[in-house]
């Protein structure tokens, strides 16, 4: 009984890392790939501190809450949606940005390919780790 007890426990520790660490999907992304894909994300979005474009600058983005940045005109849908980015949260928001924040000011439709989210989310904690 306390083997299986301890199995548990492992097992619980375990799925808070795969949490901690974004998810099991991201660990699969490659990212060179990302950096690839970024590059169409790079038409409005910086990766160096304090330097916003159309969008606001993603450095740093994992833990920071959604619409923080002081220096940036956020849309007030971004603002008010009390996300923090976490590999889950910007996978979700990447797939389909208006349907995640209705109203948010990112002309974006979405990219609905998993492995290439997986990919771009790699890139990016390759980036910030």
């Amino acid at each position: 009984m306390m083997t299986v007890k301890i199995a548990i426990a492992a097992l619980g520790l375990a799925l808070q890392g795969l949490t901690l660490f974004g998810g099991a999907a991201f660990a699969d992304g490659d990212a060179a790939k990302g950096e690839a894909k970024f590059q169409e994300c790079a038409a409005c979005h910086k990766l160096e501190a304090g330097i916003n474009n159309v969008g606001p600058s993603l450095h740093g983005v994992f833990g920071r809450k959604a619409g923080e940045i002081a220096d940036f005109r956020y849309s007030p849908a971004i603002k008010r949606s009390g996300i923090t980015w976490t590999p889950d949260t910007l996978d979700a928001f990447i797939k389909e940005p208006q349907a995640m924040v209705p109203a948010n000011r990112m002309p974006y439709a979405g990219l609905a390919d998993p492995a290439a989210r997986a990919d771009l989310i790699a890139y990016l904690q390759k980036a910030f780790p």
